[in-house]
């Protein structure tokens, strides 16, 4: 039976920032029994208008929260910019090209993205600023650049996005681990590892069934269907 933990995040959502240290740990502990893909969310894809003022508090209350239960620092010299435009797809498009040219950089490239943007308060919508961050992972400036303006690695973004959708994944982060073709969701939104350390400890040792726990739930699904009563 083969295993995976699908992680799906944006590199620009604080909750996701709030949950890289829990990240790092499940990777660390379980990496070798079931690896980590990262699926990109897309949470403020496409985005065009500046960020307001109503939308910088909005904004801010979020990193506020984030901060207060997780422990993640903040830099909020970041709602000091004037005529910024959250838009999240080209640091998603970055991680869906890293992913494909260095798979085994990916989350240390994802997480200096967290790290630039909540942290050192630097653009990371702006193709140089990506450049750089694949540069630091060992990855060729021209062959980064030809790749994320490739229309492939564009399509490859979008049907990360879709598979989101199809997925009926619709916060970040969430983390869903697969047993061959059946998901099953392990948390949607933040957790702290301890709340989720036995559950993995359980699933990886074998003593917990992704497929037994949805086929039953599709079982007693049918049984209680108006169809199926008797």
């Amino acid at each position: 039976m083969e295993r995976e933990i699908i992680y799906v995040g944006d590199p620009m959502c604080s909750w996701c920032w709030g949950f890289s240290p829990v990240l790092n740990k499940i990777i660390d502990k379980y990496g070798d029994l079931a690896p980590a893909r990262l699926v990109v969310g897309g949470l403020h894809a496409f985005d065009t208008d500046p960020m307001n003022d109503e939308y910088k508090a909005r904004i801010k209350h979020h990193w506020e929260q984030v901060a207060q239960a997780t422990g993640q620092p903040f830099n909020y010299a970041f709602f000091d910019r004037e005529g910024f435009v959250l838009d999240t797809e080209p640091a998603c498009r970055a991680s869906v090209v890293v992913r494909s040219i260095k798979p085994e950089v990916l989350m240390s490239f994802y997480e200096r993205i967290h790290k630039g943007y909540y942290l050192e308060d630097t653009d990371t919508t702006k193709l140089e600023t990506l450049q750089n961050y694949a540069e630091a992972e060992g990855i060729e400036k021209d062959t980064f650049t030809a790749a994320f303006e490739s229309e492939e690695a564009k399509r490859e973004t979008i049907k990360d996005f879709a598979w989101c959708k199809e997925s009926g994944i619709t916060g970040f982060p969430t983390m869903v681990l697969r047993e061959d073709e059946t998901l099953a969701a392990l948390t949607v939104g933040y957790q702290p590892f301890e709340s989720l350390e036995a559950i993995l400890d359980s699933w990886v040792a074998g003593d917990l069934s992704v497929k037994k726990q949805v086929e039953a739930a599709q079982a007693a699904g049918q049984a209680g269907s108006p169809e199926t009563r008797h």
